[in-house]
């Protein structure tokens, strides 16, 4: 028995007779009543007295068609919330991605999908790149947004953004007139970093290990306009991605180009090779993927 059987069951119910379900269902009256024996037989009750002028429900069928509303009134339920997923009237998308993007060029991200797509929610969770990479490996979240290099074998990547680290540091600093700065130059400095769980930490840090010192970290932190805020009260310096920059106040921190060598700040969006993704989650990947180029 599937879900037709039952339709045509309510229908003969409804009715009260198999030649009126026949003609509403646009099928013949035999093959509708091929189909109420078979669930009668198949159950070992009888489902419709047949005496009379009308056919009746017997005290088994009474007890199947109550079910049977129930059964056929949710699996329509399914393919409509089916077909509106499938059509994106609706989903949902779990998304992490570093704080230091959320203020940046993201939000005109998520406005444009939302024109199109206005009754997909979208979940953001903001971590650092490595917690991100992590809970999209765990399945947590759909979609990612890390530092590249990601993990080809476990994840299917594209670019988003590249651009590179600039260098900050106070008004008052002995390097604020300088038109560019090697990072070697910031041997003796303080520093105000990331956390830990985030790429850039171990990123910037390797980069001084090559460039011949090891940073004196003295602050760090989750968000970059408290990493800036530290910087503009001459507490240290610190290295922030350029988009960032370009929203800072030139007349309380100086922007330096840093160089010898440029660090990257390349961002590409990540997924599971091996795992489901939604339809929206699918279409958000299209979406920004055209966007991006």
């Amino acid at each position: 028995m599937d879900i037709r059987h039952l339709h045509y069951f309510l229908q003969v119910a409804h009715h009260k007779s198999f030649t009126k379900a026949a003609q509403s269902l646009y099928i013949t009256q035999p093959t509708i009543s091929k189909m109420i024996k078979s669930i009668e037989e198949e159950l070992g009750v009888v489902l419709f007295n047949r005496s009379g002028k009308q056919v009746e429900l017997t005290d088994a069928g009474q007890v199947i068609f109550a079910q049977a509303q129930d059964i056929v009134h949710s699996f329509q339920h399914l393919s409509v919330e089916l077909d509106d997923l499938i059509h994106l009237k609706k989903g949902r998308i779990t998304i992490g991605l570093p704080p230091m993007i959320g203020s940046s060029f993201f939000p005109r991200v998520l406005g444009k999908f939302r024109e199109q797509y206005p009754d997909i929610v979208i979940q953001l969770v903001e971590d650092g790149a490595k917690k991100v990479e992590e809970h999209v490996e765990k399945g947590l979240l759909d979609i990612g947004v890390v530092l590249s290099p990601a993990n080809e074998a476990l994840f299917h990547s594209f670019s988003l953004v590249e651009e590179k680290l600039m260098l900050l540091v106070h008004p008052s600093h002995r390097l604020a007139e300088q038109e560019k700065v090697k990072l070697s130059e910031l041997h003796q400095e303080f520093f105000v970093f990331f956390r830990k769980d985030f790429a850039l930490h171990d990123r910037v840090i390797a980069e001084c290990v090559r460039a011949g010192f090891q940073p004196q970290v003295v602050y760090e932190s989750s968000q970059w306009d408290f990493i800036s805020e530290m910087v503009a009260a001459n507490l240290g310096i610190a290295l922030l991605p350029e988009p960032i920059c370009r929203e800072l106040d030139r007349n309380r921190i100086r922007v330096l180009p840093l160089v010898d060598p440029v660090i990257p700040w390349h961002l590409v969006m990540i997924w599971r090779k091996d795992r489901y993704l939604s339809f929206a989650a699918r279409e958000w990947l299209r979406f920004t993927q055209d966007l991006f180029g």
